[in-house]
């Protein structure tokens, strides 16, 4: 298969040295990278700024903000597919952005953020064969917030984690598809990267 994986964080620039961002560390969608080539697939990633080196033989894209990941998952969308979305995508950007860097005052600052672009929201709207799997992070109402995201974005799968995940190397997971939860327990980055590429091939 030709599998397009997101990984890692989004920045959202406020000046020219200060940016909105998450504790997304890529681990996820970079095991994931290389349990699919493992598998022989074709493997675009496009990833947000980390500190890890894309696998050998994939397609490494790698962009800075939500934007840059909204265009270039869109273009690299119709020559794949299943899409694995794990990037942590920022939901909310400075409504302006300061080409300086700018000076500190002695008050308070009053920043205002508008929405970002819905990534696989988007994916949904306009795939035709693709296969979506998608990621919640959620720590209140977790599974029943997870269904709802799947049917909101016209996902195949989801997978539940909650926010003990950012940069862990294994954590609790379950995943949703064909009307059923599948409870992993405590299961590594790198095995439950393995099940996802089995399910995807399943799929």
């Amino acid at each position: 298969m030709r599998i397009l994986i997101t990984a890692g964080p989004t920045r959202e620039y406020i000046d020219a040295v200060r940016f909105i961002t998450n504790g997304s560390t890529g681990k996820m969608g970079y095991a994931l990278a290389n349990a699919a080539i493992e598998a022989n697939h074709d493997v675009t990633l496009i990833s947000g700024p980390v500190n890890l080196s894309p696998p050998t033989k994939v397609k490494f894209i790698p962009v800075i903000s939500c934007d840059d990941m909204y265009k270039t998952t869109l273009a690299e969308f119709e020559n794949c597919d299943c899409v694995i979305m794990t990037a942590a995508v920022g939901d909310y950007r400075p409504a302006v952005k300061f080409d300086h860097k700018m000076a500190k005052t002695d008050g308070p600052l009053n920043l205002e953020l508008v929405r970002t672009q819905d990534i696989l929201a988007a994916l949904g709207e306009n795939k035709t064969h693709q296969k979506l799997i998608g990621f919640a992070v959620q720590d209140k109402d977790a599974r029943q917030k997870a269904q709802s995201k799947l049917e909101r974005k016209n996902l195949d799968v989801i997978i539940l984690n909650s926010p003990a995940s950012f940069g862990a190397d294994a954590t609790e997971f379950a995943i949703f598809h064909n009307n059923q939860w599948h409870t992993l327990g405590t299961i590594s980055k790198t095995e439950l990267a393995k099940k996802i590429i089995q399910l995807a091939q399943q799929l």
